[in-house]
């Protein structure tokens, strides 16, 4: 794909959004954005996205990762890849959960940099929309990810505290 090349690709199952959270993070040079439910279901313990993040966390010492979610279980329990990357590269990730007041956004995203993404339109529903090279969309989802940091909190870290 030519660079700067607007492109729009339809996703029509779990398989093709996965592929598609990949294809974004691959693009990412500076931040990655990430919203969900919980990120169960959607490649983030496999060896591929661990190999992923972790070239895009090496690649610069200012590159920063954020996720938002609604329940971090699923992190913190049966995540050990996503686990080790907050323990190496703690300075670079954060993981927030929101408030209650902000569980009612259901449409999961991930934005890479201020121009790719790829959205869900409901976490139960495995259709969505790839697009790169798109930075009106991602400004849109940019902001939404903004409030919903706001109304969120940092629920995990790399160590256990109080022992």
């Amino acid at each position: 794909m030519p660079d700067g090349e607007l492109q729009h690709t339809k996703l029509e199952g779990i398989n093709d959004y996965i592929e598609a959270v990949d294809t974004v993070i691959g693009l990412a040079q500076r931040t990655i954005r990430i919203f969900g439910h919980s990120l169960d279901g959607g490649g983030f313990n496999s060896v591929k996205r661990h190999d992923t993040l972790q070239r895009f966390l090496l690649a610069s010492r200012n590159n920063r990762l954020q996720i938002v979610l609604h329940d971090v279980n699923y992190v913190m329990l049966d995540c050990p890849r996503l686990m080790s990357l907050l323990r190496l590269y703690g300075h670079a990730i954060a993981i927030h959960q929101t408030q209650p007041h902000a569980q009612g956004v259901y449409d999961p995203f991930v934005v890479a940099d201020d121009q790719h993404y790829v959205r869900r339109f409901h976490y139960a529903d495995s259709r969505g929309l790839l697009a790169v090279n798109d930075p009106q969309g991602a400004e849109t989802l940019i902001h939404r990810f903004g409030e919903l940091w706001e109304a969120s909190f940092a629920a995990v870290w790399a160590t256990t505290t109080g022992l």
